[in-house]
């Protein structure tokens, strides 16, 4: 097994931007990670490396972070792990805290906040201001919002073009993901598809397009809001990534 002078970090997050985003965030503390994006890499990395912290996403591809952390618990008792969700329900969080999560952050976050918890838990000198992430959407909404960009990256100019132009390269993927669900009637695939995109869109500035999300999440029958959405995503991918 490897060693190293830094704590080591597994994350776990199947969307791109997300995992980046959280990547950058924990590497700050300082720490290693290494980052996957489904339960079965996570069970390989898991059982044959030793980690300070599992940093989970709730859900995954191939299974759910309660899961992943049932599995991985039976041969590591003792790490400490955190759950991260772009569902707020109070209900979410208590059932992942009552399977073992020490705490649950839910995305999009401020990169300062990732870190002090992760160095809360590790027992690790804070040296970041707590910074509240205000809410992304109103009915004027810009494309891109580099105030919450900023704020959740911690004011990290170079990290939010990056983000950026990986955020724009994945979105036609989600866009057609989340179009083809609606066509089916897939309602549940439609909400995993936007539960994912939510985050993402907090992570980078998305303010529009995190409105037309929102407002799909609530009524994902809606032919207006699904078109509406579409809108928004277009024109997220059809300016300059940077503002």
């Amino acid at each position: 097994m490897k060693t190293s002078p830094v704590p080591r970090i597994l994350l776990v997050e199947d969307d791109p931007t997300s995992r980046a985003f959280l990547t950058a965030a924990v590497e700050a503390v300082p720490a290693e990670v290494d980052g996957v994006d489904t339960l079965a890499a996570a069970m390989a990395l898991g059982n044959a490396e030793d980690y300070q912290l599992w940093l989970f996403d709730a859900h995954l591809p191939d299974g759910s972070g309660i899961d992943l952390l049932r599995r991985l618990r039976e041969r590591h008792p003792g790490t400490l792990a955190v759950a991260h969700t772009a569902t707020g329900e109070t209900e979410v969080r208590d059932r992942l805290i009552a399977s073992g999560f020490a705490e649950v952050l839910v995305k999009p976050l401020p990169a300062v906040a990732v870190r002090a918890a992760v160095r809360r838990l590790l027992g690790l000198p804070e040296r970041d201001v707590a910074m509240a992430l205000s809410s992304i959407g109103d009915a004027d909404a810009p494309i891109w919002d580099d105030d919450v960009a900023a704020r959740a990256l911690n004011g990290n100019r170079a990290h939010i073009a990056t983000l950026r132009e990986l955020f724009t390269q994945e979105l036609p993927n989600a866009r057609r993901s989340i179009s083809s669900a609606a066509v089916l009637g897939n309602v549940d695939a439609m909400r995993g598809e936007l539960h994912k995109l939510r985050a993402s869109c907090g992570f980078v500035g998305a303010a529009r397009l995190a409105q037309a999300v929102q407002e799909l999440q609530a009524q994902p029958d809606s032919s207006l809001l699904l078109a509406q959405f579409d809108r928004a995503a277009q024109d997220t991918v059809a300016p300059p990534a940077a503002g």
